[in-house]
């Protein structure tokens, strides 16, 4: 069977006097390839993976967090070693070591921020990891949102917030170093 594809090439002149040139779209004889494919749950899987990349930084907009590694952070360019807070005004060593030291004290110091912090972003480290529910209680009931998370998606979510110039902080704790790409 074969298959009759019409297509024309229309010229149209523009107010400058360029041509240009455009294709009608195309007349199928057949109505099951007129049809336009549909995505399926599994067509988007291999784009699963979103990267961002800032390419100029906005005056005022806040710090962002621009990579981790097991020993730490670079955020706006200082490197900063092990767990962190990282406030509205400044970037501060925090003094924990796993998700398990992350306690009503050790958040503390976000709840006493002035303006207030609308967001907490905690990094759990190279896992998402369950929080002390009193943690989350004493946050909430200081009208501060909490969004916990793995290291990297924290990272990420930090610096999203900050573009949109929420108020927002975060408790990071770097991630381990991976065993799983070390040569056997």
């Amino acid at each position: 069977m074969a298959i009759h594809v019409c297509s024309r090439f229309l010229l149209q002149r523009s107010t400058n006097g360029f041509l240009f040139a455009s294709r009608a779209a195309p007349a199928f004889s057949s109505l099951f390839l007129s049809r336009a494919h549909r995505l399926g749950p599994s067509d988007d899987e291999m784009y699963q993976r979103t990267t961002v990349s800032v390419m100029q930084k906005e005056p005022g907009s806040g710090v962002m967090i621009y990579s981790y590694s097991a020993r730490g952070f670079n955020i706006d360019g200082n490197k900063v070693f092990g767990p962190c807070a990282v406030l509205p005004p400044a970037i501060l060593q925090w003094n924990v070591g796993t998700y398990k030291d992350i306690t009503e004290e050790s958040v503390s110091l976000f709840h006493m921020l002035e303006p207030r912090i609308e967001i907490l972003v905690l990094g759990t480290g190279a896992w998402l990891e369950r929080i002390n529910p009193s943690v989350l209680t004493l946050l909430r009931s200081k009208g501060i949102a909490v969004e916990v998370q793995d290291t990297p998606n924290a990272c990420a979510t930090f610096n999203f917030l900050t573009s949109e110039r929420r108020m927002v902080a975060a408790g990071l704790i770097p991630p381990p170093v991976s065993t799983a790409l070390t040569h056997q």
